[in-house]
């Protein structure tokens, strides 16, 4: 009969020698604080296929946990056949497939290039100028992380998520970070270029500084509740993205998509747009300050916009509509010029009934 005492005894002896917590083990191995709990206390036992994951954790060997033991009757016994079994069918299973583990890891210099089947978490670590080129990381949990000049370039970073975790001066060129989610993330001074973000997720107080993401592709993603700031955008393709209560500010959008565009609730401020692409962009209550749209405007949308020094210069707006409540008439349209530019006559009598200056504006004609 095993002992669950002395074994529940020596989980909680290199585990404390280890320095994590009951909570930091349950989670790595996918199990409840108080299922370990249990155990340490001899209350219960692991299973068989939980022992190999506990010993990789824990850094022991399978042996450790029938080293000493004895039954009741205070004989010394051999290994108890149940983890005997446990060795011998797990480790045959592990040399088949390794199992990575790369949490609370301290990771400096390392390379990593081509590394794959990295599904399992791999959070409260720093990870400083590592490479990790070419690599399959899709899936992972990265939480609580510090990663500092690192080149994930041509990686795979798909259907993942990315938490509390700090991203500086690191280079993801040509990644794809296809339905990744990003939440209370701090990301400053990345290279994105030519990355693939479709169907991906900001939300939870991001705050994206100094980043490129030119001539990348993040098309009906939803930035919510975050900050960007000062991050570069040329020829990226945005299509049907949402940003709402987010903050654009002082980012560079030239050449830039935004067909099917929403932006609510939230701020674009000193933004440029040279030769960017507007069509079915809707803004709605949008605070939108120090920018210049040019080029054509086709099926836009404002209503409940707060507008300064906001100037339309050389457009040609066709079915787009400035609408709505007092907000917008008593402040919004003083902040708001056109100069050189063409409009069709819906779009021109909304501005006009809107009481904006149209002296700016030509009428198109059929």
């Amino acid at each position: 009969m095993l002992n669950t005492k002395m074994i529940g005894n020596k989980i909680a002896e290199a585990r404390k020698k280890t320095n994590i917590s009951q909570a930091q083990l349950a989670e790595r191995l996918f199990i409840s604080p108080q299922a370990v709990g249990k155990w340490e206390r001899g209350e219960s036992m692991p299973d068989i296929t939980t022992f190999n994951r506990l010993a990789e954790i824990l850094g022991v060997d399978l042996n450790y946990f029938s080293e000493n033991i004895q039954t009741q009757t205070t004989e010394p016994t051999t290994a108890d056949p149940l983890i005997k079994q446990s060795a011998d069918l797990l480790s045959k299973k592990t040399e088949k497939r390794p199992s990575w583990d790369m949490s609370l890891g301290n990771w400096v210099d390392a390379d990593f290039s081509g590394l794959r089947n990295l599904h399992e978490k791999f959070s409260s670590s720093n990870m400083q100028r590592c490479k990790f080129i070419d690599s399959n990381l899709s899936g992972l949990l990265l939480r609580t992380n510090n990663v500092d000049s690192c080149d994930f370039s041509n990686s795979d970073i798909s259907h993942s998520q990315i938490q509390t975790s700090n991203l500086a001066n690191n280079i993801f060129r040509n990644c794809v970070l296809k339905e990744t989610g990003f939440s209370k993330s701090h990301i400053k001074d990345c290279d994105f270029s030519g990355s693939n973000f479709t169907g991906t997720d900001f939300k939870k107080s991001n705050y994206v500084e100094g980043c490129n993401f030119s001539s990348s592709d993040i098309d009906n993603s939803h930035i919510h509740g975050s900050s960007f700031a000062n991050n570069i955008f040329k020829n990226c393709s945005l299509k049907e993205t949402e940003f709402s209560e987010s903050h654009i500010n002082g980012c560079d959008f030239p050449d830039a998509d935004f067909t099917g565009v929403a932006f609510k609730s939230g701020a674009f401020v000193n933004n440029t747009m040279a030769n960017a692409v507007w069509n079915r962009t809707t803004f709605i209550g949008m605070q939108i300050d120090d920018v210049l749209f040019d080029g054509t405007l086709e099926d836009c949308y404002f209503e409940n916009c707060t507008f300064k020094r906001v100037t339309f210069q050389n457009s040609t707006l066709i079915n787009t509509f400035f609408k709505n409540n007092s907000l917008f008439k008593s402040r919004g349209m003083k902040g708001l010029q056109f100069i050189d530019c063409q409009a069709d006559r819906i779009t021109y009598e909304f501005l006009k009934s809107g009481k904006a200056d149209v002296t700016g504006i030509k009428l198109l004609t059929s």
